[in-house]
């Protein structure tokens, strides 16, 4: 759904001539779906950073922006690309880095003047930061990734490697901008109850993993964490500066089959 093809949308006026596949959204639905998780994340005094993986819209971003672009998360080098083509200029690319999709990140960052934030959870990873600060001449911004359930990815916030890897981020001449979790499990949910626990359990992981990078020398600004079901059964947020979701601007069977 693209802005370019507007006289093709405007002289479809039934389902019947239709080109599938399409898309059509609810607009009244898309905006109250919207509004809620902004207005709870304003309750809950963080920054409400959509991730726009479900979307790729610049339309639907139009909406969730209705003034100036605004934080966003991708999942992918190309979605980075399209919306900062259209104007966003602070996206985290939130998927382990490779060398190569971090060097194209940072092209994209020298080439539109976007904050392209890169993730990672591996010395090794770290350790390539060198070399693609050396191809770009960028320096990357970077989180760690955090695993606060399930072991999707991440390091758990105990793990000794969670220093490791921050004071290689540095070595490498890299900036290390926060943590960052994805509660995983609570799409396997669907309580109240333990929507709230698993939120709760996401808050915990990424603060105390925050805390403890301060503790040994680390600025770690951002405290990030998300998905759709914890975004909206979180009660307290205290120690977190951002919440990521996504699916929550169309919502479908599996977010009502989680509760």
């Amino acid at each position: 759904m693209d802005t370019t093809n507007v006289k093709m949308r405007e002289a479809v006026q039934t389902i019947d001539a239709l080109i599938t596949p399409s898309l059509l959204l609810d607009r009244g639905r898309l905006e109250r779906n919207i509004q809620r998780l902004a207005e709870h994340a304003r309750k809950l005094g963080v920054v409400l950073r959509p991730h726009m993986k479900t979307a790729k819209s610049i339309d639907v971003a139009r909406h969730v922006f209705p003034g100036e672009p605004g934080p966003i998360t991708v999942s992918t080098i190309a979605e980075a690309e399209y919306f900062a083509g259209h104007g966003f200029r602070d996206i985290t690319y939130a998927v382990g880095m490779s060398p190569a999709s971090a060097v194209r990140a940072m092209e994209l960052c020298r080439r539109t003047g976007a904050d392209v934030k890169l993730l990672l959870d591996s010395v090794e990873q770290a350790d390539a930061l060198a070399g693609v600060r050396e191809a770009t001449g960028i320096t990357p911004s970077v989180f760690i990734e955090l695993d606060c359930d399930d072991h999707r990815g991440g390091l758990k916030p105990d793990d000794p490697k969670l220093l490791q890897v921050a004071n290689r981020v540095v070595a490498a001449g890299a900036k290390l901008v926060g943590v960052l979790a994805h509660a995983g499990e609570s799409y396997g949910l669907s309580t109240a109850d333990a929507l709230v626990k698993a939120a709760e359990d996401e808050r915990f992981a990424t603060v105390r993993a925050a805390e403890t990078l301060r503790a040994h020398g680390h600025a770690c600004p951002i405290v990030s964490l998300g998905s759709t079901p914890t975004a909206h059964f979180a009660e307290n947020l205290e120690g977190v500066t951002e919440l990521r979701a996504g699916v929550y601007m169309f919502f479908d069977l599996v977010q009502h089959g989680v509760g």
